[in-house]
């Protein structure tokens, strides 16, 4: 998380010209002078962004009535994310009410010369920005500069409490334990680990190692190596396995066009239990399982604590797409002061 503080009158947001909108007709942002916009650039498969959906509510809910303006602006990591109907889902899936703007080039992103996902930008009552935060957290100073400068407006004299953190990790001063970093499975920038490599393209079949390094994956089975992510071949089976340091666990996946696939997942050997599973994972005849149907992010692990694990899904017939293994870490409770 990089936070950064902008002089007043120096620095104009850009127009926000997009592919097309939801929740709204096209908002113009320099019409938006005399209150406060918000400007959250994010991605549904990402999971820093997505970790900051509950705050974006709430602000929205606490401060829209108030004059606060938020646009969301989609731009995806992956190609599917560029399908407005795919948006249109997630987008409701989620319950978001304020207007967002595909970007499905990147033509706002670059113009606004964004590095990562997310990152939000607080635009003051004369048009300028006033504060930037790039990357995960930065919660609790998005809110003070927004409350700050809506008293500047003249927006509000009746200021709401904080949004309270929603995890440990997002307080103010927290200091987590290192998580493993993101893999990703496309040849672009692929994690891959097994020894036969990827070939750009190809369909290849691999088999798994037994032995496995942390910032790594591996697959068994006949796969075929695409862009930006892997695709289980035909009704073959197969597997991924990697071992991971972290608290949660989230990985973006798809399936064939009109069907569904089902993995079983295990931690350590074992299935899943009630308070491991992720939001996504459901338990049926002692075996943890996910049922993928669309392209998005998917929790797979809610460990009750940090720790050091091996993850395998594994998948009875192909059609199944893996794209990214994303990580959360979790605070160190000796370093909590609050």
């Amino acid at each position: 998380m990089t936070i950064r503080d902008f002089e007043p009158g120096l620095v104009r947001p850009h127009e926000l010209f997009g592919d097309s909108w939801f929740n709204s007709d096209p908002v113009s942002v320099q019409a938006q002078r005399g209150t406060v916009l918000l400007i959250d650039f994010w991605d549904f498969t990402c999971g820093p962004a997505l970790r900051a959906v509950p705050y974006l509510k709430d602000w929205h809910r606490k401060y829209s009535p108030d004059g606060l303006i938020l646009l969301g602006v989609h731009t995806p990591r992956f190609a599917f994310g560029r399908d407005a109907g795919t948006v249109e889902r997630a987008i409701q899936r989620l319950g978001l009410r304020y207007p967002i703007v595909m970007d499905n080039d990147a033509t706002i992103w670059s113009r606004y010369g964004n590095r990562q996902w997310p990152t939000r930008y607080v635009i003051d009552r004369s048009g300028f920005i006033r504060f930037a935060n790039y990357g995960e957290g930065g919660y609790a100073a998005t809110e003070h500069v927004i409350q700050t400068l809506m008293l500047d407006a003249g927006l509000t004299n009746d200021l709401p409490d904080l949004t309270e953190p929603v995890r440990d990790a997002d307080r103010p001063g927290a200091v987590c334990f290192r998580a493993t970093p993101e893999l990703y499975a496309g040849y672009l920038r692929g994690s891959m680990g097994n020894v036969e490599g990827s070939v750009p393209e190809s369909e290849t079949h691999f088999a798994d190692p037994g032995i496995y390094v942390e910032g790594k994956f591996y697959v068994d089975g006949d796969w075929s190596t695409e862009r930006e992510g892997l695709r289980l071949i035909g009704g073959s089976p197969g597997a991924i396995v990697f071992r991971y340091s972290a608290q949660d666990v989230e990985a973006v996946l798809s399936a064939d066009t009109g069907s569904s696939v089902e993995l079983e997942i295990r931690q350590d050997g074992e299935a899943l239990t009630r308070v491991q599973r992720g939001e996504d994972v459901r338990l049926k005849g002692g075996k943890s399982i996910l049922v993928v149907n669309e392209p998005r992010a998917y929790s797979l692990v809610r460990n009750r604590e940090h720790g050091e694990h091996l993850l395998k899904l594994s998948v009875s017939g192909g059609g199944l797409s893996l794209y990214s293994i994303s990580f959360a870490s979790g605070v160190i409770p000796e370093l909590i002061t609050g």
